[in-house]
């Protein structure tokens, strides 16, 4: 039998590089109910792969949107203090920046649980949420926020009663299988003079920096600026400024408006980005062949210290039911005979139990019972958040691991 022959879900080139693969995997955020455990669960191969001409980097196999972002999805934005604290910061700024008033239209798009909109309330703005899954978009809906339950696309804007001044997009990008038609939206739904803002974990940290567990079959695409900048074009907008952000282990905020609104100054930062991405090698082959190898690598390195923590008999657990701990763990084989149970804060998730592995998730009280020596935390990109929350277990000499980007152990 010949290979498979997969296609750029963007520009339908062949693609022909492969990025990394992680094996068979099931969805990162398919938790399991404990009744339901010994039904079985759905897996796919998690592979990514790079397209030669558009540069956009991709999972080859997924599940569509409905089948993830549904009424059972349980990532509730609203539980980490740092996020929110990211957020407010942010909507304080772009209220300045672009001089919105009581009158200006702000729309985000995969709104969540309301986690950011409600910020503009501060300032007598009504924000419309567009958000697919029915049970987050109901904890936005009882804060007063408008939020319509519905997929962003095209042919979704095109209804729209009104165009927006701000549309936000956070950490959606990479959520979307048709990235043309969800960008052909955007230009739908904005206003002459409206502003776009988009952020993304950035790939040229994901491979500096070795976030492989930030693959999973939820994220479609991993975006440089390179890909996003001729995307953007491609469907009649431009980018205009991008930042740098520490957000997901390190992300951009990508400015963009109608490439024919003059009134908006392109920042030089745009071009500085381009340069940093070119001489990094992401317009290049070779830096995508030689991730699967650092991969590799850090799966022997996690195993062997983990191993040798439970040949000494030390109690191992984990903080943070999050997807990328899933797409860890289950990729190195991690299961109960390691880590003996998860915490996390999101109550929904409690008492089931973490897709492929089986590890029971539990609520974070359950930590001081036991008084584990070792707390892996899953989440690395909150590890300073989680370690203030954690503080206690320095009563009993507790330690902290986390495994990305290398195996780290702290107090």
């Amino acid at each position: 039998m010949g290979r498979i022959m997969y296609h750029c879900r963007y520009c339908k080139e062949e693609i022909k590089t492969m990025f990394v693969d992680l094996g068979l995997a099931p969805l990162s955020n398919d938790y399991i109910q404990k009744e339901s455990v010994g039904k079985g669960q759905y897996h796919l191969p998690l592979q990514a792969a790079v397209c030669d001409k558009c540069r956009l980097v991709q999972v080859l196999d997924f599940e569509m949107p409905e089948g993830i972002f549904n009424s059972e999805y349980k990532y509730f934005s609203s539980y980490s203090s740092s996020w929110l604290q990211h957020c407010k910061s942010y909507v304080d700024m772009i209220v300045r920046r672009l001089s919105l008033g009581s009158d200006s239209v702000v729309m985000e798009v995969a709104s969540n649980d309301g986690y950011l909109l409600q910020y503009f309330k501060n300032y007598g703005i009504a924000p419309i949420g567009i958000e697919p899954s029915a049970g987050v978009a109901k904890a936005a809906i009882e804060k007063g926020i408008e939020t319509r339950i519905d997929f962003f696309s095209k042919k979704f804007a095109r209804n729209l009663e009104k165009k927006a001044d701000l549309i936000i997009g956070n950490n959606v990008l990479a959520h979307v299988p048709d990235i043309r038609d969800f960008v052909q939206g955007f230009k739908e739904a904005l206003k002459p003079d409206g502003v776009i803002t988009v952020e993304f974990p950035h790939l040229l940290n994901l491979i500096r920096y070795n976030q492989f567990d930030t693959i999973y079959h939820e994220h479609f695409s991993y975006l440089s600026v390179l890909a996003v900048k001729r995307i953007f074009e491609e469907q009649g907008l431009k980018l205009i400024d991008i930042e740098k952000l520490n957000t997901h282990g390190g992300s951009l905020r990508v400015y963009a408006t109608h490439a024919e609104n003059q009134k908006q100054e392109v920042s030089e930062h745009v071009e500085e980005l381009l340069a940093e991405e070119k001489e990094f090698g992401l317009g290049e082959n070779e830096v995508y062949e030689e991730f699967a190898e650092k991969v590799r690598q850090i799966k022997l390195r996690v195993l062997e210290r983990l191993v040798e923590l439970k040949k000494l008999g030390s109690h191992i657990v984990g903080y943070g039911a999050a997807a990328k701990g899933n797409t860890l763990l289950n990729y190195c084989g991690i299961g109960r005979e390691i880590i003996d149970y998860v915490v996390d804060a999101n109550p929904s998730k409690q008492g089931c139990l973490l897709p492929g592995t089986l590890i029971p998730v539990l609520a974070p009280e359950e930590i001081a019972k036991t008084r584990p020596d070792y707390i892996i935390i899953l989440p690395w990109n909150l590890k300073e958040e989680i370690k203030e929350a954690l503080a206690y277990t320095k009563e009993w000499g507790a330690k902290f691991i986390v495994l990305i980007p290398e195996v780290e152990e702290f107090v």
